[in-house]
């Protein structure tokens, strides 16, 4: 009986930024203009980190949550909410924004429980105007990318100590 699964023999993944470069400095560029209308809209970097994140989380992406926990703490988030960001739900340390935010980008990111993304896009028309919901989407969408690109590339996340 042949198995199905093929396993990498020498456990090498093609880096899909270096093997096509073009393609990922289009998934940069649009990074920088997803950047550029969450601001717009009025979204702080905090939020929008706490999406990177919690998405990241939910795709179990190491090499992205990495570099957004850095950017998260950079932009002034504390490690006690970065710490309960998976539970968000069961705490009171998140504003109805950020609230609304993180419900949006776990339905973006598992876009067939339908269910979900109405009681996300309901939570969200309560706090967020259409930029804003727009905007946490699109980050949301962007983000889902890199996890993909990082994930199926195996990016490391080395320790930076030694």
């Amino acid at each position: 009986m042949v198995n199905d699964v093929t396993v990498v023999q020498d456990g090498r993944r093609v880096y899909l930024d270096k093997q096509s470069p073009t393609a990922y400095r289009a998934l940069v560029a649009t990074a920088d203009a997803v950047r550029a209308t969450a601001a717009e809209a009025g979204l702080d970097r905090v939020l929008v980190e706490l999406v990177n994140l919690r998405v990241s989380q939910i795709n179990g992406c190491a090499s992205c949550l990495d570099v957004h926990t850095r950017a998260a703490l950079r932009a002034g988030e504390t490690t006690r909410r970065l710490g309960v960001l998976p539970a968000w739900r069961d705490t009171e340390l998140f504003t109805p924004r950020e609230r609304a935010a993180l419900a949006l980008a776990e339905a973006t990111t598992d876009p067939a429980d339908s269910l979900a993304q109405e009681r996300a896009y309901g939570l969200a028309r309560e706090v967020l105007d259409d930029d804003e919901i727009s905007a946490v989407i699109w980050v949301a969408i962007t983000i889902n990318a890199f996890n993909r690109v990082s994930i199926l590339s195996r990016h490391p996340v080395r320790d930076v100590r030694a």
